[in-house]
């Protein structure tokens, strides 16, 4: 099969979440297990390295319609690890300055984006047997198919997978865009309009041939308006090609006997690399070395990550005897909070303002415990990282965090969750990790079995080899 996986972001090019991680490592999983998978992205001029500038070339050019106007789009092809990149130029939408989202335009830039990328695939010739196209800033690419495309001779055959990795971001816009600007004859108007806007997400949820999610909780959730942030009505009528699939991890970028990024290696059978790893974390946030548990945290500052049970009980917590690092950035009551906090507990909190990849490794590696309390997190990729460290991850029991964790208080558990969203709760089941921490039989048993957990790519690869076959008959 030829999948090609439609994305706003993958690394190694350009990356600003767990979008880019997935959108990297899944397509050369499926290349491992024997697809033909390329990936197609926006080339970001002045985000991509020049290391990675210097294994592009240039393969075509043409124009896009884009409402009335026709905009240049350049592709660039590179191969990275098995996997072949397609790039799509255009600086105007592409060539800014801040970031790779949170413009004033970007509906427009990601249409002529999603418009860009079914122009490419009839240009090249390559026709692919499933299109997946991630999360809203490509949730047109099925849109512009079923209203332009589907009954080209060449490209007939296509099918369209929609992967909603976190469905707070739909992509709402006025009316006013769908024609001039979205190219979306008013007659078709239908297929995008939800609750008196256009909704790129709920375009994609209508006509893709499937639905997927980042984990089979989250595909449950989303189904309830606590969850769904409103699109629970669009998507209750499409629960029959609607399914969820556990995000995996890049095992060779995440793997303690290798990473260059921490101060020692370490595996489940040689572990004395852990300790090392954490008295120089402590050294590297000025806290002093003793015997005390060590909590990390690694995080986008919010309130649907946790942050405000965190801050309603945060002094219980370093009462318990903890030690806490800290890295992340976000709304500015947090980033407050935890610099206070910092300068009342000098010996105990340390906080990073901002994101730091290799302190985020070395926290990883180092800390004893990392905490992750989300309200929703449709997969989560921090808490199959920490375990592969040997750091135990404290979390609330949804989405992926639910798939992925199981309790300690059950057969062969991984990590300490807890249910309901309060912080209370969280507290317990804090003090359960610690209890278990003080038990260094226990601790080292509980240890070796998050490292032996295997959250590799390979497992969801085939599940998503699985979807493919089905849409293409292939038995």
């Amino acid at each position: 099969m030829k999948i090609l996986f439609a994305t706003s972001e993958a690394q190694p090019f350009a990356a600003s979440g767990g979008l880019a991680d997935v959108a990297g490592s899944l397509p050369k999983a499926l290349v491992k297990e024997g697809c033909d998978c390329s990936v197609i992205m926006p080339y970001y001029i002045k985000t991509v390295s020049d290391e990675l500038k210097a294994k592009l070339t240039f393969v075509t050019e043409f124009y896009v319609p884009v409402g009335w106007r026709s905009q240049y789009c350049g592709v660039f092809k590179a191969v990275v690890s098995g996997v072949t990149y397609y790039l799509l130029d255009n600086h105007y939408y592409f060539n800014r300055d801040f970031g790779i989202y949170g413009y004033y335009d970007d509906a427009e830039r990601f249409a002529f984006f999603s418009r860009a990328v079914l122009e490419t695939v009839q240009r090249l010739g390559d026709i692919p047997d499933i299109i997946n196209s991630n999360d809203w800033q490509c949730a047109l690419v099925p849109v512009y198919y079923n209203i332009y495309y589907r009954f080209h001779h060449d490209m007939r055959s296509i099918k369209n997978v929609f992967t909603i990795h976190n469905i707070q971001y739909q992509g709402q816009y006025g009316f006013e865009l769908l024609e001039d600007v979205l190219s979306i004859p008013r007659h078709m108007s239908r297929l995008v309009e939800y609750d008196g806007n256009i909704n790129f997400m709920k375009g994609a949820i209508e006509v893709a041939d499937k639905v997927t999610t980042v984990s089979p909780t989250y595909a449950g959730e989303i189904l309830d308006p606590w969850f769904s942030h409103g699109l629970d009505r669009a998507l209750n009528t499409k629960q029959f090609k609607t399914c969820g699939f556990l995000n995996g991890i890049d095992t060779d970028m995440y793997n303690p006997s290798t990473d260059k990024a921490i101060a020692a290696n370490f595996s489940v059978g040689k572990k004395a690399g852990k300790a090392a790893c954490k008295s120089a974390l402590l050294e590297k946030a000025g806290l002093p070395e003793d015997d005390a548990p060590l909590l990390g945290m690694i995080s986008r500052m919010v309130e649907h990550k946790g942050f405000d049970l965190i801050k309603a009980v945060f002094d219980d917590i370093v009462n318990m005897g903890f030690k806490v690092v800290i890295l992340g950035s976000g709304d500015s009551e947090y980033e407050e909070f935890f610099t206070e906090a910092k300068a009342r507990f000098p010996e105990r909190v340390s906080f990073t303002c901002g994101y730091i990849p290799a302190l985020a490794k070395q926290i990883y590696a180092g800390a004893d415990l990392f905490l992750m309390p989300s309200k929703s997190e449709p997969c989560g990729l921090a808490q199959m990282i920490s375990l592969r460290y040997g750091t135990i991850p404290i979390v609330r029991a949804t989405g992926g965090l639910k798939d992925s964790i199981v309790d300690y208080g059950e057969d062969m558990g991984t990590g300490f969750t807890f249910q309901t969203y309060n912080a209370h709760d969280m507290l317990e089941a804090i003090q359960r990790a610690c209890d278990c921490y003080d038990d260094p039989k226990a601790w080292g048993a509980l240890v070796t079995r998050a490292m032996k957990a295997d959250f590799s790519w390979k497992q969801s690869a085939k599940l998503y080899i699985g979807l493919y076959e089905e849409l293409c008959n292939i038995e």
